[in-house]
């Protein structure tokens, strides 16, 4: 895995266990980000990001207050003078699959189970910077794309709900491609 200095780079860690968000501000501080703000949930976060220019955030998904879904779709608005390109690396203990595609569908950039360690959290942030994903827009999405690689000739099925919703089927909407 290549190095990269992280010096210049701003992180905003949000978590509402102090314990969690210590770990990761320390972390981060030995990855060399040498600007790390906190944030004890959603509501505190879109204060610090709209007071500072930030980088990157690393945040908890379950919070008290503004958890971390209603804060990602906030960012990812581009509402409250908030970046909505901002890459956003949601961490959580609860990994289960339904938890992940949420955060995923919410327009989450990368994703990190808990316990966070140095080699992993640096992993995330090395994969945003050599494989930054296209933002996409659809009616009821806003954020990374899903799909690692772009492909302009890719032919198969379209997953995502509004292409059901606007053809019908997925089926028509490949063929209509197609033709």
């Amino acid at each position: 895995m290549k190095a990269y200095s992280l010096d210049n780079v701003s992180a905003l860690v949000v978590d509402d266990n102090r314990f969690m968000r210590t770990i990761i501000v320390n972390v981060l501080r030995g990855l060399s980000i040498h600007h790390v703000a906190e944030a004890r949930d959603g509501y505190e976060a879109l204060e610090e990001l709209r007071a500072t220019p930030i980088d990157l955030i690393v945040m908890d998904w379950e919070m008290e207050g503004m958890n971390g879904m209603q804060l990602l779709q906030t960012v990812r608005s581009g509402k409250r003078g908030v970046n909505p390109l901002i890459p956003v690396i949601v961490v959580s203990a609860n990994t289960i699959a339904r938890n992940v595609i949420q955060a995923r569908d919410a327009g989450m950039t990368e994703f990190l189970a808990k316990p966070v360690s140095a080699a992993s959290l640096y992993a995330r942030i090395v994969s945003i910077i050599e494989s930054p994903r296209r933002f996409v827009r659809t009616g009821s999405y806003f954020g990374p794309d899903r799909r690692r690689r772009f492909e302009a000739d890719y032919v198969g099925p379209r997953r995502r709900t509004e292409d059901q919703q606007r053809t019908g089927s997925l089926d028509d909407l490949d063929a209509v491609k197609r033709a």
